[in-house]
């Protein structure tokens, strides 16, 4: 097969070490340009892995549903109706609603997003609290520091435990105190400490001072009969959430007797906008970096085909001795083309070893971080393979400008050449 001919590179290699400056400033350009390729595709990576690592803990497929006021008259009820849901909702919901996976009924203590005061030893905290099921974690899932998370036994057996936030902790304890098994005390009733969580640095929903204790204890406790205060939902793989909210926002208004048209009784919140919109993001800063990538690696070679051209003129005799020894037109077009292909392949791998290196050094500097949304910020295999075999092609295709130069040459004018 001609690709192995010994000759042949022999040729080509004897060909591009005549002139190793000139031949060094033209791979520059495809180094550069890969390296530029490879940091854009590589940074867009990097970005996408920080923002799955920053909400990691978040279910991506979930949805809030709570109780407002109503806006519309219906059935003989005025506007300004509060709606309190009941716990039998949710088993409601479940029931009538199969693409619901999870479904956590939640309450409360005090109005939303307001804060009771905590005691212990003297120290105060004011903090929310929180009557939970331990189906919560698989929602939003908690970073435990110490400890563990509210079980199914403590909801069996209403246990008077809790699990704290590092800030509430720090407001209760001094710094080194042992909290585990340690009581606390919420509106005259003491709850042993079980765990201690800290935020995931994310979509922060429940904060850092917060009390969580099981939904049956929170019951008796406080005397909140079978209230639910708002409903965590997660949804099933490959189910669109407004689909689901849509169906919970229309059984719910049948059962509260809500006009259809209400849009203001069900208050909800779709979580999944936010991961599809940073999805999309992503998405198109990854496709915008392949392509000011692969333009930027299109200038390069062709910077590659204007040095050849120079070479083919340069070499005119020789093709034309050539020429007159036997040498097809094919033969010297091939050996043009491949020397632009050894040209950018061999720039293209430099470029892209050099632009790895860099990569792995900002991932060393940030991608421990909790904060900064920069993880492996590396290229994948496909992207690698699909950007080769694009440099590639484009050096054949730039490579067949000089080369269809060369056969043009006739050997009689070319030996005439001086």
């Amino acid at each position: 097969m001609w690709l192995f001919d010994k000759d042949l590179w022999i040729e080509i290699f004897h060909t591009l070490g005549k002139n190793m400056f000139r031949t060094f400033l033209t791979m520059l350009g495809v180094i550069f340009a890969m390296i530029i390729l490879v940091l854009l595709l590589g940074s867009a990576n990097g970005m996408s892995n920080g923002f799955n690592k920053l909400f990691a803990g978040t279910a991506s497929n979930s949805l809030f549903v709570w109780g407002q006021s109503t806006s519309e008259p219906y059935k003989g009820f005025e506007r300004g109706r509060r709606i309190r849901y009941k716990l039998e909702d949710a088993d409601i919901l479940k029931r009538q609603i199969p693409e619901i996976e999870v479904l956590a009924p939640r309450i409360e203590l005090a109005s939303h997003r307001g804060t009771v005061t905590v005691y212990r030893n003297g120290q105060t905290s004011g903090s929310a609290v929180y009557g939970d099921f331990p189906e919560i974690d698989n929602i939003t899932k908690k970073k435990l520091v110490e400890g563990r998370f509210l079980n199914q036994t403590d909801i069996e057996h209403s246990k008077k435990v809790c699990v704290i936030g590092e800030e509430t902790y720090k407001l209760l304890f001094d710094k080194g105190d042992k909290a585990i098994g340690k009581d606390i005390r919420i509106n005259g009733v003491y709850f042993s400490v079980v765990g201690i969580y800290k935020p995931n640095n994310n979509i922060n929903i429940d904060g850092e001072n917060a009390v969580f204790i099981p939904f049956t204890t929170f019951q008796k406790a406080f005397n909140s009969g079978d209230r639910m205060g708002w409903m965590a939902i997660a949804v099933e793989e490959n189910t669109p959430v407004p689909f689901v909210e849509r169906q919970i926002k229309s059984i719910l208004k049948a059962k509260y007797d809500i006009h259809p048209d209400d849009e203001r009784a069900i208050g909800s919140f779709d979580m999944s906008e936010i991961f599809n919109n940073i999805s999309a993001f992503t998405t198109v800063l990854k496709g915008f970096s392949f392509f000011v990538g692969i333009f930027t690696l299109l200038a390069g070679v062709i910077a590659i085909s204007n040095i050849l051209l120079i070479t083919v003129k340069e070499r005119t005799q020789e093709i034309g001795v050539r020429r007159a020894l036997g040498a097809t037109p094919v033969i010297v077009k091939r050996q043009i083309v491949v020397e632009a292909i050894v040209l950018t392949a061999f720039a293209g791998l430099v470029g892209f070893a050099v632009a790895v290196g860099i990569l792995s050094i900002l991932d060393a500097m940030f991608g421990s971080g909790d904060n900064f949304p920069f993880v492996q910020p590396m290229i994948s295999i496909p992207q690698f393979i699909i950007s080769f075999i694009l440099m590639v092609g484009l050096s054949v295709l730039i490579g067949l400008l000089p080369a269809n130069r060369a056969v043009k040459i006739k050997p009689i004018d070319a030996l005439r050449e001086e």
